[in-house]
């Protein structure tokens, strides 16, 4: 965008309030960023979580890494740079629905500490970041996608953990690790996380 063009948008604030928003839904917004190597569990862990965070009349939405892709980033690859937009277009979309009051949890792989600093920086407090650790070799004994057979065999290029690198976080909200826990306790420990540090006066508990 030039600086001409930038000149001519403005940004219209909403009538409704966040804090408005979320006393209607009766919870606080917030992004919930799963992150750890394919198959993991990043999606099934988010998936059972939104599952029991419905059961108790949430509002929530997640965005995966793969069903994202075949969208709104179907025209990003793989490289850095474009790992990186990926990762900083999700932010914006996550953004948005935080303001509006939804609890939003995210699986994408984001392998490197900075895209996951920026975002952490952009949302302020409302971002968790969730740890979902697997050693390597469970997670090429699982392997539901065979993708990892395939970079092994060079048929994919710059694929995490094998020829491109994963970043661990150094200090997660939560380290979940799914080769000791199962999915029902790793969703029982993100409640207990939830419960704990989101329960505020106005708000009924999560």
């Amino acid at each position: 965008m030039t600086e001409s063009q930038a000149a001519n948008i403005t940004f219209h604030r909403p009538h409704v309030s966040r804090q408005d928003k979320e006393r209607l839904l009766g919870q606080k917004g917030m992004l919930l960023w799963f992150t750890g190597m394919s198959a993991a569990g990043k999606s099934t862990i988010a998936h059972a979580l939104e599952s029991e965070l419905f059961s108790r009349g949430r509002m929530t939405v997640v965005l995966d890494g793969d069903n994202v892709r075949h969208g709104l980033n179907k025209d990003l690859g793989f490289s850095k740079a474009d790992r990186e937009e990926n990762i900083r277009r999700i932010s914006e979309v996550a953004k948005l629905f935080v303001e509006n009051g939804l609890i939003v949890m995210t699986a994408f792989i984001s392998p490197y500490l900075a895209d996951r600093d920026r975002v952490r920086s952009y949302m302020g407090g409302d971002f968790v970041e969730i740890y979902v650790k697997c050693p390597m070799e469970e997670l090429e004994r699982r392997d539901p996608k065979g993708i990892y057979k395939k970079a092994r065999a060079g048929a994919i290029d710059d694929f995490t953990g094998i020829t491109a690198p994963y970043e661990e976080p150094p200090c997660p909200e939560l380290t979940l690790d799914t080769s000791l826990m199962p999915v029902r306790e790793c969703v029982k420990g993100l409640m207990n996380y939830l419960d704990s540090h989101y329960n505020r006066a106005d708000m009924v508990k999560l």
